[in-house]
């Protein structure tokens, strides 16, 4: 009924369409015999449907194909020749139905089995197809034809497929298919396939008829490729191609990925590896070895037994093939050679070289340098021409230096005592008759110094005697004696007072080691100052700061050295650029004193305004500081004294290394020596001493008064501006308080923003502090050793004048007991043989000054101060014909050496003393000698060797030897060498020896150049200093112009002629006073341990001098000479200036300066 309704809905439905809207009764009959039509069919389709389930359950596909071919089951495209293949798809389909439904009697419905023929029919139609290509294809790979193949696989097999491969598709193919061919099979032109890899379909290649059921007695084809065979190979070489060309495209990622994946591996293998190798290393050592040893034995015995069975045959087959290899490598060697001449040449000169440099670095650094390296440099130990006339040119320069040096010096005085006598006349407290008089002595001795400076006459000292000659040449051994054993002037300093030690210094020490005018005097004087200051410090210091206030002797003498003709140039290149930019700054005005701002600032306000200022003028710090203009103006000059004396700092930091060695190896000794005396005391206050010898003795004063210590140039007349002179003591102010970390503070409150940067620089000080004292030993920094003396060409000399010579040997004889307190010091013995100290005429000899002259006195004070030379040596250097001096000995024994192994080779001095000599080594001997001889013909008389020395040279080499083998026994057994060491040590001796003359010989052309730069140094400071004495002059003429026009009457001649009463004053006698009157008057406050009432029995007797403004003050009690001073009117002047009220005098009277200055007008000047 529903069937009817749904159909009977419709067709009313598209009637309605139509514009019907009742079906007639023709249309319902029609509907209704539809109807019952569709269902008797569907009915029918059923019982097919069941016939067909029923059919391939038989498994019969003649019935299967029956039931598919009945009309009523409607089935489309039944074809009977595939009913097999029907059956078996249908059944599959059936059978995966039931398993999935789990119902065994599940039947395939319509559109199931209308989908199994469709399926089964595709199936047949693909296996043809692709039996179709595999039949071509095997066709075309038989007869070797590749064209139809690439059409094939894409028309029949569907594959895609690339043109560029088509020659692979069919070399693949081919040999694959020859694999499977064999020549005795017996197949039938059938091939099988299997469809969805369950289904069978056979093919005939022949006929090209195909079917699902296996023809009877076929033998499928084996020979031929399948489809799938044939799609697997095409597949394979198109995954190729595809990959290849992908590698290509991304061949730099794929070799990196490759580097890091091989990188990985082996890595890890290498690590594997090493771990397995490092736990197995003992096992793996042990079968290593044994296999070694192994196979070592067994090829050993193998190659043996060859050999001894074959020995003839070996021996005639080594000969003629070493003979042809010999013959053929000297033709090849020797054409090679004429090939390559100038290339052979220059290696020839460069091995040679190389070697000389190889054998140099092994005597100059081998412990033990052999004899055979030894002789080569031995002929570096003779001097040539060039060499004594370096030698002589540095005696030259040597000499004109010290010469110049002292006349500086005394140039020097005699200008500064002009300044006292030109000071003097411009007070009023002198005659000008006096100023003229030492103006002309001035002008006489400026012009005749270097004519003054000669030597002795004949007569004298050195004139030829024995006698005289025995006195020189004691004095020359006692000069060595002093100057090459720095404790006896160091104990000498000590005794003497400190005015004496001071003159002492001045003149007699640094003339006796020539002012450091080379390197061994520079050391020797280094020594000294060690010493000496070594012996202050352990016997007068008590405490640390005693080094600081109590003004050492040592130091003294340090930094005057340093800041004199030797120093000064180091001093002026540390400080002239940075005080010369200072003072050139006319904008920099640096004032630090509120009171002094203050009144700048009142005056400056008084001049703009043009009226007189309320404000007071003279005001306290405090008061000062209470104005805001001052406080400002203080801080700028506070902020531009900060950039200044960074400027200073920087310039000083800077110049570390241009600072005198000797200054910074002092330093060194000065803080090693403390902390030895002192060593609780921390590396703070041992560096503040430092900073104290370095910055406030030795730069502080030059920062100070730069014109004072010819760190600027001025000309004559010429003073520095004091607001220049401020600002340098400003800065130098500053860098005092950083030196020695002192902070501002009680009446410096004012600059008390300074202590930041004051700490801040004081740790720069101490870094460079410490840097300063990390210098090199004397020793390492010149090279100097106890045998330095015995290889120089020239003795040492001095130029020393006749008076510091008797003056020293009267000091010595002084305190001899002091300085020498062993009895058999060789002090005491040289001051023995000296004997008794010698005046002026005895030392000048006989007749060298008229005894009736009347100014006899005043030449001998003038002869006193010539200067002699002497060539110091040592007394016991060379003593002739005596052996127990075993350094002298040892020198002869090298000399002797040096000439045997230049003539005789040999390895060891043994074999070349035990060897004979040969003619020709005799005659190499005999012309080395006679070369020496011509040299020492040539030789200055100050530079020949001793006569012993001179007459071994002469001897026979075999007489050399044996005098050589008689010295190194008498060597060996005072324990300097030994024979079982085959005389290494002396050897050793002697290539030290060549190292110190190469060294000497630099140090020469070094001390050339310094002493030529010193000679022009002092050359420019004598102009100066003529210089100034021309301004004096011009100045004196003009006083005498104005005192000629005021005072005609009164006649001053220039010629030395003056009138008598004009000098009157000038020689008055000595006065005296009592003490007592001399306190009446207020000269004399107090004198200790005595008291008033003892005043009458002291005399004071004031002598004036020889020289203007100089006075002896000789002080007697009851009548008995105690002590007497000398007094310089200059100083008591200077005192007067600085404001020093009272003074010392004799180190216990307290004498007033004013009132003595005014005593002293009075009576010696008519003031």
């Amino acid at each position: 009924m529903l069937c009817y309704a749904d159909t009977l809905l419709s067709i009313k439905s598209e009637a309605s369409s139509q514009g019907q809207d009742y079906l007639s009764w023709n249309d319902i009959q029609n509907c209704i015999d539809m109807v019952n039509m569709q269902i008797q069919e569907e009915n029918e389709r059923i019982i097919a449907i069941g016939h067909i389930n029923e059919a391939i359950d038989q498994g019969n596909p003649e019935k299967t194909l029956e039931a598919l071919l009945l009309p009523t089951a409607k089935l489309q495209d039944v074809r009977p020749v595939n009913a097999r293949h029907y059956q078996d798809v249908l059944h599959h389909a059936k059978a995966e139905k039931c398993k999935e439904s789990q119902d065994e009697s599940a039947l395939l419905w319509l559109d199931e089995i209308q989908k199994g023929i469709s399926d089964a029919n595709n199936n047949i139609k693909e296996a043809a197809i692709l039996a179709v290509g595999t039949s071509v294809i095997n066709k075309s790979l038989e007869k070797g034809e590749s064209q139809p193949i690439l059409m094939i696989l894409q028309s029949k097999f569907g594959l895609r497929v690339i043109p560029e491969c088509a020659e692979t598709y069919f070399r693949n193919l081919s040999e694959a298919k020859n694999l499977k061919t064999r020549e005795d099979s017996n197949e039938s032109p059938w091939i099988k396939l299997v469809m969805k890899n369950m289904y069978d379909y056979y093919y005939n290649a022949e006929t090209e008829e195909g079917t699902c059921v296996a023809p009877e007695g076929i033998v499928p084809k084996t020979s031929w490729l399948t489809g799938e065979e044939i799609q697997s190979i095409v597949g394979q070489v198109t995954a190729d191609y595809n990959r290849e060309q992908l590698w290509l495209a991304n061949e730099n990622l794929i070799v990196q990925l490759q580097a890091q994946a091989r990188g990985f591996l082996v890595r890890k293998n290498y690590q594997e590896r090493k771990a397995y190798l490092q736990n197995q290393e003992p096992s793996a050592v042990k079968i290593q070895a044994f296999w070694k040893g192994f196979k070592q034995r067994k090829s050993y015995v193998d190659r043996l037994r060859v050999l001894q069975d074959n020995v003839a045959a070996i021996v005639k087959i080594q000969s003629w093939v070493k003979m042809w290899l010999a013959k053929r490598a000297y033709r090849k060697r020797l054409q090679y050679f004429k090939d390559h001449n100038d290339e052979i040449v220059k290696i020839q000169a460069f091995l040679r070289a190389n070697k000389a440099r190889e054998d140099y670095r092994t005597l100059i650094g081998a412990e033990n340098p052999p004899l055979t390296v030894l002789r080569k440099f031995a002929y570096l130990l003779d001097q040539s021409d060039l060499d004594f006339q370096e030698e002589l040119e540095v005696t030259r320069l040597r000499e004109e230096v010290v010469t110049k040096i002292r006349s500086n010096q005394q140039l020097e005085k005699d200008l500064n005592l002009m300044d006292i006598k030109i000071g003097l006349l411009v007070k009023n407290r002198i005659t000008l008759q006096d100023v003229v008089l030492h103006s002309k002595k001035l002008n006489k001795k400026s012009k005749s110094q270097l004519e003054e400076m000669v030597m002795v006459d004949k007569q004298g000292i050195k004139s030829l005697s024995k006698e005289r000659r025995k006195k020189l040449e004691a004095y020359q051994h006692l000069f060595y004696l002093l100057q090459t054993n720095p404790t006896y002037l160091a104990k000498l300093i000590f005794q003497m007072p400190q005015n004496k030690s001071t003159k002492f210094m001045d003149t007699v020490i640094f003339t006796l080691y020539n002012y450091a005018s080379n390197q061994r005097e520079e050391y020797l004087l280094l020594k000294l100052f060690k010493t000496a200051l070594e012996e202050e410090i352990n016997s007068k210091v008590d405490q640390i700061q005693d080094i600081v206030t109590g003004n050492p002797t040592v130091i003294k003498m340090v930094v005057s050295f340093n800041r004199g003709a030797r120093g000064q140039n180091t001093l002026r290149q540390l400080l002239a650029p940075v005080v010369k930019e200072i003072m050139e700054d006319k904008s920099l005005i640096i004032n630090t004193s509120p009171v002094d701002v203050y009144k700048a600032w009142v005056n400056q306000l008084e001049m703009q305004t043009g009226e007189a200022s309320k404000l007071p003028y003279d005001v306290t710090t405090e008061q000062a500081l209470t104005h805001t203009e001052v406080v400002t103006k203080l801080e700028s000059s506070i902020q531009s004294l900060r950039a200044v004396t960074d400027k200073v700092l920087a310039s000083i930091f800077s110049s570390l290394n241009m600072m005198p060695y000797g200054m910074r190896y002092i330093a060194k000794v000065l803080k090693s020596s403390l902390h030895e005396k002192f060593p609780d005391a921390t590396e703070d206050e041992l560096l503040k001493i430092v900073g104290n010898l370095l910055y406030y003795r030795y730069m502080n004063p030059a920062i100070v008064a730069p014109d004072g210590f010819d760190i600027i140039d001025m000309t004559a007349g010429g003073q520095i501006h004091p607001d220049q002179r401020r600002n340098l003591g400003c800065v130098a102010k500053v860098l005092q308080h950083a030196a020695s970390n002192k902070l501002f503070e009680g009446e410096s409150e004012h600059l008390s923003s300074m202590n930041t940067y004051l700490s801040q620089t004081y740790q720069k000080f101490r870094n460079f502090f410490q840097a300063a004292c990390d210098v090199p030993e004397p020793e390492e920094k010149f090279n100097i050793d106890e045998y330095s003396d015995m290889v120089t060409l020239s003795k040492p000399v001095i130029y020393i004048s006749i008076e510091e010579i008797i003056n020293t040997h009267s000091l010595l004889l002084e305190h001899q007991d002091a300085i020498a307190t062993d009895p058999n010091d060789l002090l005491n013995e040289l001051l023995e043989g000296l004997g008794p100290v010698p005046g002026v005429e005895s030392f000048l000899g006989e007749g060298a000054v008229d005894p009736n002259d009347p100014n006899r006195e005043s030449t001998l004070n003038q002869l006193a101060k010539t200067e002699i030379s002497l060539s110091l040596t040592s007394k016991y250097e060379l003593r002739e014909g005596e052996d127990q001096d075993l350094k002298s000995l040892m020198i002869k024994t090298k000399r002797l050496i040096v000439d045997v192994i230049r003539a005789q080779p040999g390895d060891t001095l043994l074999e070349i003393l035990e060897t004979p000599a040969t003619a020709q080594q005799e005659s190499e001997h005999l012309k080395l000698v006679e070369k020496r001889a011509i040299l020492d013909s040539k030789t200055p008389e100050k530079m020949k060797h001793s006569q012993s020395i001179f007459e071994d040279g002469q001897l026979p080499i075999e007489q050399k030897k044996r005098k050589i083998q008689r010295n190194l026994r008498t060597l060996e057994q005072a324990g300097l060498v030994s024979s079982a060491t085959k005389y290494q040590e002396i050897i050793n001796e002697i290539a030290k020896d060549i190292r110190n003359q190469r060294r000497y010989r630099h140090h020469r052309k070094a001390e050339l150049v310094k002493l030529q730069q010193t000679l022009n140094a002092l050359n420019s400071k004598t102009a100066f200093y003529e210089e100034q004495i021309n301004y004096y002059n011009t100045y004196i003429k003009t006083c005498l112009d104005n005192l000629t026009r005021k005072n005609s009457r009164r006649s001053i001649k220039l010629d030395g002629k003056e009138e008598v009463k004009v000098s009157k004053k000038l020689k008055q006698a000595s006065l005296k006073y009592t003490a007592a009157r001399l306190h009446e008057k207020g000269v004399i406050l107090e004198i200790e341990d005595l008291q008033t009432n003892q005043f009458k029995n002291v005399m004071f007797d004031i002598t004036p001098g020889e020289e203007v403004g100089d006075f002896e003050i000789k002080a007697k009690f009851l009548g008995v000479e105690m002590e007497k001073v000398q007094l310089h009117f200059q100083d008591l002047l200077q005192m007067q200036y600085e404001g020093v009220a009272v003074m010392k005098m004799f180190d216990k009277a307290k004498v007033n300066v004013n009132l003595l200055i005014f005593l002293l007008n009075k009576k010696f000047y008519g003031k």
